[in-house]
């Protein structure tokens, strides 16, 4: 039987899933799923491993083949003068393939994470490293340079890094006001599926390691700082989209979100974590508290961020989400305290 080519794609794709995710009966599963006989499965499955898409580990098991390039960029030799020559040299013939979207994707954050590193790291060497299979493209940029949390701690005079370290989630943050508007890391972080940042045995992630497909590439006792981000080729993201989330209609960047997973190892109870949260958010104009695995607040932390800090800067909108029922009872409780 022969499908017309959206539909095959589509076909091919799932296969590619179903590997990636270890699954036993992918003959089966695929289908079932789009009421097809497993003869044609196998069709498809034999066209990849001849396309050298995937090799076959035993029978019936596969796997994806990835391809790594390295490519290592020296300052005393110009190498880091602009972003443009590290992506054009480096990445922009492996993502140039796929669509525009993708392309576009890469250069902004790429180019911002590059960035970081001529005018930030003092860094004299970095490692590009780029993996690549049918389904994503994982890219890690390594420096020799200054620690990225260790910088930031030491510039805004935070007392531990991990209070440098969720600042990060905030955006608008940078050690340079003069040529950096502090966005970069943010976005990024944003567009990627998955964004690793690892310094000083520390690592900001959006995602706290759920699912990820680069957390086996980092190295937690690297010298410097290593950028590591994932995205899907066929990921159907647009970087205005992701902009527009964060702006207002004159292209502001007024929103952010603060993943207090992300931020604290236990649930958030006192008045000093809460303080934390709160700086430099006068900043925005609408913040969201995002609760989503987070089991409790204590009422010290739920006082100070919805009485206290509202109550000071009234012109600031927090919105709290995927809280559940005991962190709704405590922010009820709080807020209820404003009318007495």
């Amino acid at each position: 039987m022969k499908f017309n080519d959206e539909k095959k794609q589509s076909i091919i794709l799932y296969i590619l899933e179903k590997i990636e995710q270890n699954d036993d009966r992918i003959s089966n599963a695929v289908a079932q799923a789009f009421d097809v006989n497993q003869n044609t499965v196998h069709t498809y499955i034999n066209e990849l491993v001849d396309n050298d898409v995937i090799r076959r580990v035993k029978r019936g098991k596969y796997e994806l083949i990835k391809k790594q390039y390295e490519y290592t960029l020296q300052r005393s030799k110009g190498e880091l003068d602009t972003d443009t020559y590290a992506y054009e040299h480096c990445l922009f013939d492996y993502v140039k393939k796929y669509g525009q979207n993708i392309e576009a994707i890469w250069s902004y954050a790429f180019s911002e994470m590059i960035n970081n590193v001529m005018d930030h790291s003092q860094a004299e060497n970095v490692k590009i490293i780029i993996e690549q299979d049918y389904l994503n493209t994982n890219v890690a940029i390594l420096d020799d340079g200054i620690g990225i949390f260790k910088k930031i701690k030491d510039y805004f005079g935070f007392n531990t890094l991990e209070e440098a370290i969720s600042e990060l989630f905030k955006g608008k943050l940078t050690t340079d006001v003069e040529n950096h508007s502090g966005e970069g890391i943010f976005f990024s972080s944003k567009l990627m599926d998955d964004f690793l940042i690892v310094s000083s045995g520390r690592i900001f992630t959006n995602n706290k390691y759920d699912n990820s497909r680069i957390i086996d590439l980092a190295d937690t006792n690297i010298e410097g700082t290593g950028v590591y981000m994932s995205l899907s080729n066929f990921s159907h993201k647009n970087p205005q989209d992701v902009f527009d989330l964060y702006a207002n209609i004159d292209g502001g960047f007024i929103k952010t979100k603060i993943p207090l997973k992300n931020i604290f190892d236990t649930s958030p109870v006192s008045r000093s974590q809460a303080k934390r949260v709160c700086n430099r958010l006068e900043k925005f104009k609408e913040v969201v508290i995002d609760f989503e695995g987070v089991q409790w607040m204590g009422q010290g932390f739920a006082h100070q961020i919805f009485v206290i800090f509202s109550r000071e800067h009234p012109d600031i909108q927090l919105i709290p989400i995927n809280m559940n029922e005991d962190i709704t009872k405590m922010y009820v409780h709080v807020m209820g305290e404003v009318g007495r």
